[in-house]
C-alpha cells in the first residue's frame, strides 16, 4: 500500500504541476490559436486576390494556380511561425527552418531540372514571348506550331503533325524565332539565265512577274540583284516581301514564284540553260579528237 500511496503522490504533484503551466501559458496559447487562425482565414484571400492579379498577366491557367496555391501555404507556414514565436517555442521554429533549409537543397539537387523548367515556365508566362498558335522555330531546328504550353514543356505541333515536346528551359534560354509576331518575311527567289541574254531586260521582266505573287506586301518593292557569273549562267537573286501568318503562305508564294518566272521566260524566249561541259582534246600535252577516235578503232580492229 506504501508504494502505491507513493506511486499516485507522485503522480497527483506532477498533474498539479502540469494544470499550473497550462494555466500559466493558456492566454498565449489562446493568443498564438487566434493568430494562427487569422493567417489561415486571410490566406484564402490573399490567394483569390493573387489569382485575379496573374490571370490578367497570364494565360497559363495551370502555372497561375501553382503560384497562388504556393503563395496560400506561405502565408499559413508564416502564421504557424508567429504563433510558435508566441508560445516561446523559439528552438522549435529554429529546428523547423534548419529542417526545411536542409530538405529544400535537397530537393533542389535532386529535382534540378524539374524546378529549371518550372521557373522557366513561370517566366515565359509572364513575358509572353509566344502563345498558343504562334508558328516558331526552335534554336534545335525543330519548325511548328505551339499547340500547348505547360508548367514544365512546351508542346510544338509540326507540319508533318508530330507532336514535340520542348523543355521550357530550351524555350527561355535558347534563341526562337516567332514567325508569327512578324508580319512580313523575305522570300528569295535564285536562278540564271544564258550568257546571250539582255541581262536589263530580263531584269525588268524578273520585277514585273514578282510583283503579281500572291501574298506579296504592296509597300515592299521587289528587288532584282545580279549575283556572279557561273560556269553556264549568270546568276541571279530576286528578293520579295509577303504576307507571312504562317507557312504555308511563304511555300505557297515562293511555289507560284518559281512558276511564274519560269512561264515569264519561256514566254519572252528567255533561256535558263542547262550545265555545259567543254571537251578540248587539243590542250598541251593531250591529243585531237579525231587521234583518240582511230587509236579506239584500231583497238577493235585487232580484237
Amino acid at each position: 500500500m506504501d508504494s502505491w500511496s507513493k506511486i499516485l503522490d507522485v503522480f497527483f504533484k506532477q498533474a498539479e504541476h502540469w494544470t499550473q503551466e497550462a494555466v500559466k501559458i493558456l492566454p498565449s496559447l489562446i493568443v498564438a490559436a487566434l493568430v494562427f487562425f487569422v493567417f489561415f482565414f486571410v490566406s484564402g484571400y490573399i490567394q483569390k486576390a493573387f489569382k485575379k492579379v496573374l490571370d490578367r498577366f497570364s494565360d497559363n491557367r495551370s502555372i497561375n494556380s501553382i503560384i497562388s496555391e504556393a503563395i496560400h501555404i506561405l502565408v499559413i507556414a508564416i502564421g504557424l511561425f508567429v504563433a510558435l514565436s508566441l508560445l516561446n517555442l523559439d528552438k522549435t521554429v529554429t529546428s523547423l527552418l534548419a529542417g526545411a533549409g536542409v530538405i529544400g537543397i535537397a530537393l533542389g539537387f535532386a529535382f534540378q531540372e524539374i524546378a529549371s523548367n518550372f521557373i522557366s515556365g513561370v517566366f515565359l508566362a509572364f513575358m509572353k514571348p509566344y502563345q498558343v498558335g504562334d508558328y516558331v522555330e526552335v534554336d534545335s531546328g525543330v519548325l511548328g506550331v505551339i499547340h500547348r504550353i505547360d508548367i514544365r514543356t512546351t508542346s510544338l505541333m509540326t507540319f508533318d503533325q508530330i507532336e514535340v515536346l520542348i523543355p521550357n528551359k530550351d524555350m527561355f534560354t535558347k534563341s526562337v524565332k516567332n514567325y508569327t509576331t512578324t508580319p512580313k518575311r523575305r522570300l528569295e527567289i535564285r536562278c540564271g539565265v544564258s550568257y546571250g541574254e539582255n541581262l536589263r531586260k530580263v531584269r525588268e521582266l524578273v520585277l514585273m512577274t514578282l510583283e503579281k505573287v500572291p501574298h506579296r506586301t504592296e509597300e515592299d518593292d521587289v528587288a532584282v540583284y545580279f549575283e556572279n557569273f557561273g560556269d553556264s549562267s549568270i546568276n541571279f537573286v530576286a528578293f520579295v516581301w509577303i504576307k507571312y501568318p504562317g507557312d504555308q503562305n511563304y511555300y505557297k508564294a515562293q511555289n507560284e514564284a518559281v512558276i511564274m518566272i519560269k512561264e515569264a521566260f519561256d514566254r519572252e524566249g528567255v533561256v535558263i540553260p542547262f550545265p555545259i561541259r567543254t571537251l578540248d582534246f587539243g590542250i598541251k600535252g593531250g591529243s585531237p579528237l579525231n587521234h583518240q577516235i582511230q587509236v579506239l578503232a584500231d583497238a577493235n580492229s585487232k580484237k
